[in-house]
C-alpha cells in the first residue's frame, strides 16, 4: 500500500458522515421519443442511489455514497456530477466493470420505458468488505435499496450486512423492480432486513402486492410491523403516506402539491433522501416523512431522477403552504 492509499483512507476514517446511501449509480441516456425509434439522447446521471444521494446532500446532510463505477470516462463523469452536487465520493471505487447505465424514452401510453445496460457492471461486485471500508458502521441513518439487492448476489450480501453494521437508523425501501429479481426473492430480503431497521418505507400498491400479497395500505404496515420493523412509511401516490408504528395508530402525512410535472423519474428516491437527512438532523419522524413528500413533489419539476432536486428552501416553502 502506498503512502497515497494510507493517507486517502486516513481521510476517509477522518470525515464524519450524518447519511450512507448504497447502491449504484447508472448513466442516463433520455430521449421524448419512444425507445425504438429514437435518435437523440440526453446525457444525465441517476439510479436510485445517486438520486437520494443528491437529495440528501441537498437538504444539508453530509452524504457518502458507497458504490463501484468504472474505471473509464463515465465513471470519471458520474464521480464528478456526485462531487459536484455535494456527495462524498470518497467510497466510490472505480473498476472490476463497466459503469452501468440506462436508456429512457416515452412509450406510445406517455409513460416512461426504460432500457438497462447494467449487466456485468462495477457496482455488481460492490461486496460486504466495501461495506467494512465504509462509514456505514459510524453513520446516523443508513439508506438501503431493494435494487442494489437486486443486480447480484454480492450485492444483496453487502446490503445484509450494513443493515446489520449500522449503529445508525437504517431505512429500507423494497423498491421491487421485476426485471431484475422476483417477488419471492425480493420478499425474502425485506424479511431479513426488517428487523435491523427503523424505517421501511415501501409502496402500496406497487411494492405491497408483490412482496406481501396485500394492496391495502394498513394491512402493508400491518405486515411489515410484523416483520420486525419497528416503523413503516406506506407510500401512496397523491394519497400521501401512511406511517405506522409498533405503539401508536397510523398516521396520514398528505403528499404536496406538485408545482410543475415533467418527469416522475426518481421521485422514491428524493424522497427518501430528504427524508434521511432529516432524521439525521434530529428531526421526528413525521416531520421526515413530510419532508420526504415536499422533496418528491419538487423533483417532478425535472427530467430524470436529478433534473430537479428541492432546496431547504423549497421544503419548508411546501410545508408551510
Amino acid at each position: 500500500m502506498s503512502l497515497h492509499d494510507v493517507a486517502t483512507r486516513s481521510g476517509r476514517r477522518s470525515r464524519t458522515v450524518d447519511v450512507v446511501v448504497l447502491g449504484e449509480p447508472l448513466v442516463e441516456f433520455s430521449s421524448e421519443r419512444p425507445l425504438n425509434d429514437a435518435e437523440l439522447f440526453r446525457l444525465s446521471f441517476s439510479g436510485d442511489a445517486l438520486n437520494a444521494s443528491v437529495a440528501a446532500a441537498a437538504q444539508g446532510a453530509r452524504v457518502a455514497l458507497v458504490t463501484r463505477v468504472g474505471d473509464d470516462e463515465f465513471g470519471e463523469r458520474l464521480i464528478r456530477f456526485a462531487a459536484g452536487r455535494g456527495v462524498d465520493t470518497g467510497w466510490m471505487i472505480r473498476g472490476g466493470g463497466p459503469t452501468g447505465a440506462y436508456a429512457v424514452g416515452a412509450d406510445p401510453s406517455g409513460e416512461r420505458a426504460f432500457s438497462y445496460l447494467r449487466q456485468g457492471s462495477a457496482a455488481t461486485r460492490l461486496s460486504p468488505a466495501d461495506v467494512d471500508r465504509s462509514p456505514v458502521a459510524s453513520a446516523k441513518v443508513v439508506l438501503l435499496s431493494g435494487i442494489a439487492a437486486a443486480i447480484s448476489e454480492s450485492c444483496a450480501q453487502a446490503v445484509r450486512h450494513a443493515a446489520r453494521l449500522a449503529s445508525g437508523r437504517v431505512v429500507y425501501d423494497p423498491n421491487f423492480r421485476a426485471r431484475l429479481t422476483t417477488p419471492a426473492q425480493a420478499a425474502q430480503v425485506l424479511r431479513d432486513i426488517a428487523p435491523h431497521t427503523a424505517l421501511v418505507k415501501i409502496s402500496s400498491p406497487g411494492d405491497s402486492t408483490a412482496l406481501l400479497g396485500v394492496a391495502d395500505p394498513e394491512k402493508t404496515a400491518r405486515a411489515c410491523l410484523d416483520l420486525g420493523a419497528p416503523a413503516v412509511a406506506v407510500t401512496m401516490g397523491e394519497d400521501g403516506v401512511l406511517l405506522a408504528g409498533r405503539e401508536a395508530a397510523p398516521v396520514l402525512v398528505p403528499a404536496r402539491t406538485a408545482p410543475t410535472i415533467v418527469d416522475q423519474t426518481g421521485a422514491g428516491d428524493n424522497f427518501a433522501g430528504a427524508l434521511a437527512a432529516w432524521l439525521a438532523r434530529g428531526e421526528s419522524l413525521p416531520a421526515a416523512v413530510a419532508a420526504g413528500t415536499a422533496a418528491a413533489a419538487v423533483s417532478l419539476a425535472g427530467q430524470g431522477g436529478t433534473g430537479r432536486v428541492a432546496t431547504p428552501e423549497d421544503v419548508e416553502r411546501l410545508l408551510a403552504g
